[in-house]
């Protein structure tokens, strides 16, 4: 498919969707662990549209605290840390491996909704597409012929594209991502107000950390690589949530001479990093230390490391894979 044409799927992907839904009493819809606005935005989106059907269908995610600027979107009170279902077809959202959801699952059909070239297609049923600029887009196209899409569904979409896009900011941003957004505005969704839900309700403790985070900053490869580091010790004297930190490592990027912006948060059970690229193809990167992700958004875990050993292991990693477009 080439970039800006209509996301397509088979008459055969969305029978065998609905002939999974008639087989199981209820639905579980999942995202992967720490979840970003797409993550969250995408199962909401389903979430909503599947209640407003009638189908018996919970949403849940691993993780303990969830992006609270999302609190806006139906349905973000509901979203549950375990799974109560016990024989559910499970919705599986911008989740690219099975282990990123946190759950066991083992015995259970999955319908996988995605958009990272990475995604293992650990489901029954795959519905990824790798040129969709959100997994919100992916699961709009997919299911506007099957069901009628509700305020409340075009809301969460369309914050979820808003966020994985960057504002419309992102390289692979085409005409049909305007499209996308032009179709979920007339369902419902109020482009100023999701855009002030999301952009102006930042805690102080989310700026004086970031002060934090750009304090650390530290420039490599004659200042193609800035990097940024968050460590427990600033989240603890700052009083921010991980969440908080989302779009920093975008602060790194916007430097004029910077084509590869990285940052490395210290949490209780290891590191966690996120790449951002200009252009350069950080995925690859990503795919070394057991992540994934986009050519110029990508990341992972690892607690093999500490902070200045993993600094060093990915400054020789971007050296040797030859990434930096700039010379």
């Amino acid at each position: 498919m080439s970039r800006g044409e209509r996301l397509s799927f088979s008459r055969e992907e969305r029978k065998r969707f609905q002939s999974l839904l008639s087989e199981h009493r209820s639905v579980t819809v999942l995202s992967h662990l720490h979840p970003d606005a797409d993550a969250l935005g995408t199962s909401l989106g389903i979430y909503t549209l599947l209640k407003k059907e009638g189908i018996r269908v919970e949403i849940a995610n691993a993780t303990s605290d969830l992006p609270r600027h999302l609190d806006f979107l139906e349905g973000f009170d509901r979203v549950k840390k375990k799974i109560d279902f016990d024989d559910s077809l499970i919705i599986a959202c911008d989740c690219g491996s099975l282990d990123r959801l946190g759950f066991d699952l083992s015995g259970r059909e999955i319908v996988n909704i995605d958009h990272h070239p990475s995604n293992t297609e650990y489901g029954i049923l795959n519905l990824v597409r790798p040129d969709a600029v959100s997994s919100s887009e992916v699961a709009f196209r997919f299911f506007a012929p099957i069901f009628p899409i509700p305020r409340p569904t075009a809301e969460a979409f369309y914050a979820a594209l808003l966020s994985d896009t960057r504002y419309f900011t992102t390289g692979n941003v085409t005409a049909e991502s305007f499209e996308v957004a032009r179709e979920l505005i007339e369902l419902g969704a109020e482009p100023g107000v999701i855009a002030q839900a999301m952009l102006q309700r930042r805690s102080l403790a989310s700026l004086r950390v970031l002060g934090r985070a750009l304090a650390s900053l530290r420039l490599y490869s004659d200042a193609q690589v800035a990097v940024l580091t968050v460590t427990r010790e600033d989240l603890a004297a700052t009083g921010a949530r991980y969440d908080n930190l989302d779009g920093v490592v975008d602060y790194a990027r916007s430097l004029v001479t910077v084509e590869i912006a990285v940052m490395i948060v210290e949490r209780r059970d290891g590191l966690k990093v996120s790449l951002r690229s200009k252009g350069a193809d950080v995925m690859q990167i990503a795919q070394d230390f057991g992540g994934g992700g986009h050519r110029e958004a990508a990341g992972f875990e690892t607690t093999e490391y500490t902070i200045e050993a993993l600094l060093e292991a990915l400054l020789e990693a971007i050296k040797n894979k030859g990434v930096l477009t700039k010379r």
